[in-house]
């Protein structure tokens, strides 16, 4: 089929030119082959019309206008794939509108909420009370939080750090991020005493010790779940006082950049920061920047009330 050998085509080029993840094209993958599945004669032929009645029957079955966007730019990037190969004389989507999204202000933690759920964590890593089990729990849970705070990683690359981060005393270390892309983030002196104390238990943990991962697990990918932090980190924020439903290692990522904005950082050194490929992912911020520049106006200006 038609369709099938160039859907393929396109994405080995998204995995070969442009380090696409996994993740992503295996999401390209689904929006395409449900295109070539809807519309009539195959996605690769359609044309502009075809394409506007398959997002139109995508709006009226319910999909929210961000997966509409997904789908219309999984076809934006196939069509300008068939262009440049000359497999297309044209580009059908090029009259295309995207479908307006609303804004979502993502949710953020406060100063204060922030510190009591970090001090939670250190109380709770340090409480000789516990028992082996949970004193090993408790130690690992601390310096996830710890390090996910002072550098604002995805859970994704947290929980898949190297043991090495955890071995040097650098106040910063490389991460590697989405479509392969290396950054240099920075950690906290309380982020690395967190590590070092899980690390002198994690290595004697029975089967941990060679693993390379900082947070190792007897898992598939042979580190912690992300599914298994977030859990915890939910626990861990009701037994501190904060709603568990308002938190999660995402939110806790907000919380990273906001602080920073909040006390002056750069938008660009926080997109830098977060791994962002485009400004316009971290333009989400922009909120905090306004209200820091409005009392920056209210306090210090001769004229503000």
């Amino acid at each position: 089929m038609k369709d099938a050998a160039r859907i393929e085509a396109f994405l080995e080029m998204m995995s070969a030119e442009r380090g696409a993840a996994q993740n992503t094209l295996a999401s390209y993958r689904r929006d395409l082959d449900d295109a070539a599945g809807a519309i009539e004669g195959g996605v690769t032929q359609a044309d502009t019309a075809a394409l506007r009645a398959y997002l139109k029957k995508m709006a009226a079955c319910g999909f929210a206008a961000s997966s509409q966007a997904r789908k219309l730019s999984a076809l934006r990037q196939f069509f300008a794939f068939l262009y440049a190969e000359g497999l297309r004389a044209d580009d059908p989507t090029g009259t295309l509108d995207s479908p307006r999204k609303k804004t979502a202000l993502p949710n953020v933690m406060s100063e204060a909420e922030t510190s009591r759920l970090l001090d939670r964590a250190a109380a709770e890593a340090a409480n000789p009370e516990l028992s082996d089990a949970d004193a090993v729990a408790a130690l690992r849970l601390h310096a996830l939080v710890e390090v996910l705070y002072a550098t604002g990683l995805r859970v994704s690359e947290l929980v898949a750090l190297p043991v090495t981060v955890a071995q040097r005393s650098d106040r910063f270390f490389m991460v590697k991020g989405k479509g392969g892309k290396e950054r240099m983030v920075p950690l906290s002196a309380k982020a690395r005493a967190a590590m070092q104390d899980w690390l002198e238990v994690r290595n004697k943990q029975a089967g941990f010790e060679a693993s390379p991962f900082l947070f190792p697990a007897a898992s598939k990918t042979g580190h912690l779940a992300r599914q298994v932090f977030a859990r915890d980190l939910k626990s861990l924020a009701a037994r501190a006082g904060i709603s568990a439903t308002k938190l999660s290692p995402h939110v806790l990522r907000h919380a990273f950049a906001s602080h920073l904005l909040q006390n002056g950082a750069d938008l660009r050194a926080v997109q830098q920061l977060l791994g962002h490929a485009d400004i316009s992912t971290t333009q989400i911020y922009t909120h905090v920047l306004e209200e820091r520049l409005a009392r920056l106006v209210n306090e210090h200006h001769p004229l503000a009330d």
